[in-house]
């Protein structure tokens, strides 16, 4: 994982070009040319959908989790006390969702530029 993480209104996030976001405070234009994708590494398949991603999940002893929150997609394994939480838009799916996925599911996912 490239970047810095931040802080900034109660929230971490990571920056993957800190000097694009200091130059106009923002994530700069050209990070949208390093938009990322998750790719399941055993398929070498993106990731394009939240149903393809509960597929594999499901397979790898994941289950949803519903906790009430309509603007959350989570996921519990049993034998952890991990939890994934994703947003329900799947356009709001960045990178920093796309890393915790595969800091929980080692050796079964990357990121990768698009």
């Amino acid at each position: 994982m490239s970047g810095v993480w931040v802080f900034k209104n109660g929230v971490f996030r990571l920056v993957e070009n800190p000097q694009a976001e200091a130059s106009d405070g923002r994530q700069g234009k050209g990070s949208s040319s390093k938009r990322k994708v998750l790719v399941h590494l055993p398929t070498g398949e993106v990731v394009s959908s939240y149903a393809f991603l509960e597929q594999i999940l499901t397979g790898l002893g994941w289950e949803r989790y519903y906790d009430g929150d309509p603007d959350l997609y989570q996921f519990h394994k049993h034998s952890s006390i991990d939890l994934i939480s994703l947003p329900k838009d799947f356009s709001k799916f960045n990178s920093i969702n796309m890393y915790d996925i595969v800091i929980k599911n080692p050796n079964v996912f990357h990121v990768r530029d698009k």
